[in-house]
């Protein structure tokens, strides 16, 4: 079934061009986009796809529907943010797609008298719910979850298939945790005694605010003593490991692969790109956004785009330059013999 425009206008917001009548049944790319379908135009190097696509409306901004004109003949939706706009329209239609789930606690489940399960939560087949573990109102626990002894799950949060969240820990209302993810497993804690290791027991918890979504096998450590904490709205990718006793900032997001070392301290708003590392107990200020593959090394005090790596090279190249970089001491040094030489020289020049 389709979607008037004026009906998404009506629950979003925008300004309507065009008929208020037009039905969509879905989004789609520019140049994918047929005549049941809404689109977006948030990349100004695409306004030539825009005026040429075969979708029955498009979202984009006052500024790009004026350069494209008449060129696209379809309805539009004007909005300051085109992209904020198509994150709300496919999660629009993600929810008319999905298929209802009943509440209650399947046959193959496994859950302990002392454990409190909503009523209107659903329980998956072969999900494991430990003793004291608490699931709120409208929860989704998905197949082969477990949920370790205390834990408490928050309304409206959804464990896909295989999520593991161990005892103690502790998620808000309207989270997110992807397939294979584990949050609560011991930090990497130990101690050197005459060349053997001790263990370090990992007594504190994993606590994550609201909104929060953590991607596919990304794992989130337990503290050592004090607790390992997720603020609101925190955006975690897939094979992301944050480590014992961080703090993650509110509405920070990280992509695939990033890696945080045990008690970093990471502001708010942040956003770290595809492979960035951050070494332990350091402190990274509100609004700093870190290249893909960067290594930060040291505590980052004041917003801004930091970026730390080498650029790409053939081999050749990059071993000769590396051997320039082993010998900048000694070229320093050098370099500073002959400037001390050129001022003697000129001071002598100089002399009557």
């Amino acid at each position: 079934m389709g979607t008037r425009l004026t009906e998404l206008v009506e629950r979003l917001g925008g300004q309507l061009m065009g008929d208020p009548e037009i039905e969509v049944s879905g989004i789609a790319p520019l140049d994918g986009a047929g005549s049941s379908h809404i689109t977006f135009l948030s990349n100004p190097k695409l306004r030539v796809q825009a005026a040429r696509t075969r979708a029955a409306a498009v979202i984009l901004s006052a500024a790009d529907s004026a350069i494209i004109g008449t060129a696209y003949k379809g309805a539009r939706i004007l909005t300051d943010n085109p992209y904020a706009y198509f994150a709300k329209v496919s999660q629009y239609f993600a929810a008319q797609q999905m298929i209802p789930i009943n509440p209650g606690i399947h046959p193959g489940a496994s859950v302990d008298p002392s454990a409190q399960i909503a009523s209107s939560a659903w329980i998956g087949p072969h999900a494991t719910i430990e003793a004291g573990a608490v699931v709120a109102d409208h929860c989704i626990i998905d197949a082969g979850c477990f949920i370790g002894r205390d834990a408490k799950v928050g309304a409206h949060t959804r464990f896909f298939a295989r999520v593991t969240f161990l005892a103690g820990c502790e998620i808000g209302r309207s989270g997110i945790i992807h397939s294979g993810a584990v949050i609560g497993a011991d930090g990497f804690g130990f101690a050197n005694e005459k060349g053997t290791w001790v263990k370090i027991a990992q007594t504190g918890r994993v606590v994550i605010g609201n909104d929060v979504e953590i991607g596919a096998n990304t794992t989130i450590d337990r503290g050592a003593l004090a607790d390992t904490i997720i603020e609101d709205g925190v955006k975690l990718d897939n094979q992301i490991q944050i480590a014992h006793n961080c703090q993650i900032g509110a509405h920070t997001a990280m992509a695939a692969c990033v890696g945080v070392a045990g008690s970093a301290k990471i502001g708010r708003h942040c956003t770290f790109g595809g492979a960035a590392m951050v070494l332990g107990h350091l402190t990274i200020a509100d609004h700093v956004h870190i290249s893909a593959a960067s290594m930060v090394s040291r505590s980052i005090l004041e917003p801004g785009q930091y970026t730390g790596f080498y650029p790409l090279a053939k081999n050749a190249e990059w071993e000769k330059s590396a051997a320039i970089v082993r010998n900048l001491t000694s070229m320093r040094e050098k370099i500073r013999e002959l400037e001390k030489a050129i001022k003697t020289l000129t001071k002598n020049n100089e002399q009557p």
